[in-house]
C-alpha cells in the first residue's frame, strides 16, 4: 500500500516539466467566474432553438435534468481531485491515468478533453466573429459591409495577444470581464424577448418535416443542450490554482465557487431558452439575439458583452491545451521551456483554430456535434465511472443508482446528438458557404 501511494505521488509531479508549477494563490471566488467564464458561451443563446425541437415538455425535462447532472458530477471532480492523500490531480488525464491505469487513462480522457477544448476554442472563433460582425451592421449602418471571414479574423487577431498570457492566474481579469459578459447579454436576450413579445403567428407545434429528419435534429438539440455543461473540461486545472492543506483542502472553496457558478448559470440558461422560446416559438433563430432588432442600441451592446464574453472563453479553454502542447515539445523534444517555446506553440494554435473557424461556420450544427462527441462523456457520465471505480459505493445504493443513471444517460446523449449533429452537418451542406 505504501508503495502504491508512492507511485501516485510521482503521476502528477511528472507532469510539472517546468520548474515553476501552477501558482496555488486563486481564491474561491476565481474559480466561480473562471467556472461561468468556461460554461456559459455560445450555448445558451441556442438553448430556444434547442427548445423548438424538443417543445415545452421533454425540453423543460432535458434542462432541469442537465443542470442536475452536471452539477452532480461537478461536485464528484471536485472531490476527486485529491482522493489520494498528499497527491492532487491537477489534470483531468491524471485523474484519468490514476483511475484507469497510465496507458488506458490517457486514451480514455485526453482525446475527449481535447474534443471540448479545441472544439470550444473553434466554435467561439465563429461566435466571436458572428457577433462583433452584428454588432458593427447595428452601429454603423452606414459603413462598408465586409465579409464574415474577415471578422472572425479580427476576433481571432485578439488571440494572438492575450494567447501569451502564461497561466489560469494571469487571465483572471479577462475570465472575471467574461463572467459578467455573459451574466449581461443573457440577460438583454430574454429581457429582450419580453419586450418584443410573441412574434406574430408564432406557433410552438413540431416542426413541420419528415419524421426521420426530425428524429436527427431532435438529436442535434440533445447536443446543442450538452454544449452548454462544458466546464468540466477545465474544472481540475481550475481547482489547481487554489491552495490546499489537509486543515483547508481545496475541494472546500473550489465547490463554493462551483456552487455560486451553477447558480449564475441558472439565472442565464433558463430565463433564455424558456422566454426565447415562448417569444419565437418554431421560428426561432439558432442564436436568439439575431431575432432582436429593437432596441438597436441594446442589441449591439449585447452582441459586443458575447464578444468579450467568447473571448475570455477561448483563453480559459486553451490555457490547458498551451500546457499539454509545450510539455510534449519540453519532454520528447527537448524544447527549452521560455517565451520562444511559449510565442511558438499558442501562435501556432491560435492560426489552427482561426483557419478552421473560417472554413467552416456552421454555427448550430457545431454546437450539436461537439455537444454530443466531447461534451457529454467529460460532463455527463465520465466522472460518474471515475467515481464508481474510486469510491466504489455500495451496490444498489441510492449514490450507485444515481451514477449508473447519469452514465445511461450520458452515454444515449453522447450517442444520439453525435449522430444527428453529424447528420445534419451532411444534410445541410448544400447551403453552407465556405470562407462566407
Amino acid at each position: 500500500m505504501f508503495m502504491n501511494i508512492l507511485i501516485l505521488q510521482e503521476v502528477p509531479s511528472d507532469e510539472k516539466w517546468a520548474e515553476d508549477g501552477p501558482p496555488r494563490e486563486a481564491k474561491w471566488w476565481y474559480s466561480t467566474f473562471h467556472t461561468v467564464t468556461a460554461m456559459v458561451g455560445a450555448g445558451v443563446l441556442s438553448l430556444p432553438y434547442a427548445m423548438a425541437y424538443l417543445g415545452w415538455g421533454p425540453g423543460t425535462v432535458v434542462m432541469i435534468l442537465s443542470w442536475c447532472i452536471t452539477l452532480n458530477t461537478m461536485w464528484q471532480m471536485i472531490q476527486l481531485h485529491e482522493c489520494v492523500p498528499g497527491v492532487r490531480f491537477d489534470r483531468y488525464k491524471d485523474l484519468g491515468k490514476h483511475v484507469f491505469g497510465p496507458k488506458l487513462g490517457a486514451w480514455i480522457v485526453l482525446p475527449q478533453q481535447l474534443i471540448v477544448q479545441v472544439g470550444c476554442d473553434i466554435v467561439y472563433m465563429v461566435t466571436g466573429g458572428k457577433c462583433l460582425k452584428k454588432f458593427m451592421e447595428i452601429a454603423c449602418t452606414n459603413c462598408t459591409r465586409i465579409r464574415q471571414s474577415y471578422w472572425i479574423c479580427i476576433f481571432g487577431a485578439i488571440h494572438f495577444f492575450l494567447s501569451q498570457l502564461p497561466n489560469f492566474n494571469a487571465v483572471s481579469g479577462v475570465s472575471l470581464a467574461a463572467a459578467i459578459m455573459s451574466l449581461s447579454y443573457s440577460t438583454i436576450a430574454w429581457v429582450g424577448c419580453v419586450g418584443k413579445g410573441r412574434v406574430p403567428n408564432m406557433s410552438y407545434a413540431y416542426k413541420t418535416t419528415s419524421s426521420v429528419d426530425y428524429m436527427f435534429r431532435v438529436f442535434n438539440a440533445l447536443g446543442q443542450v450538452s454544449f452548454a455543461y462544458a466546464g468540466h473540461a477545465v474544472v481540475l486545472e481550475i481547482q489547481a490554482t487554489i491552495p490546499s492543506t489537509p486543515e483547508k483542502p481545496s475541494k472546500v472553496p473550489m465547490w463554493k465557487g462551483a456552487v455560486w457558478a451553477y447558480f449564475v448559470n441558472a439565472l442565464c440558461y433558463f430565463p433564455v431558452a424558456f422566454i426565447g422560446y415562448w417569444a419565437f416559438g418554431q421560428d426561432v433563430d439558432d442564436n436568439v439575439l439575431v431575432g432582436l432588432e429593437r432596441p438597436s442600441w441594446l442589441i449591439a451592446a449585447a452582441n459586443l458583452m458575447v464578444v468579450v464574453h467568447v473571448i475570455g472563453s477561448y483563453q480559459v479553454y486553451a490555457m490547458p491545451v498551451f500546457d499539454l502542447m509545450e510539455q510534449k515539445l519540453v519532454k520528447t523534444w527537448n524544447f527549452p521551456p521560455g517565451v520562444l517555446l511559449r510565442f511558438i506553440v499558442r501562435t501556432t494554435y491560435v492560426a489552427f483554430t482561426l483557419f478552421l473557424g473560417v472554413t467552416f461556420p456552421f454555427f448550430g450544427d457545431l454546437l450539436g456535434f461537439f455537444g454530443g462527441f466531447g461534451f457529454a462523456p467529460t460532463s455527463y457520465f465520465l466522472p460518474s465511472i471515475m467515481w464508481l471505480k474510486v469510491k466504489k459505493p455500495r451496490r444498489f445504493s441510492t449514490s450507485w443508482w444515481i451514477n449508473w443513471a447519469c452514465i445511461f444517460i450520458g452515454v444515449f446523449i453522447m450517442i444520439a446528438s453525435t449522430v444527428g449533429g453529424l447528420r445534419n452537418i451532411v444534410a445541410d451542406s448544400s447551403s453552407y458557404e465556405f470562407y462566407s
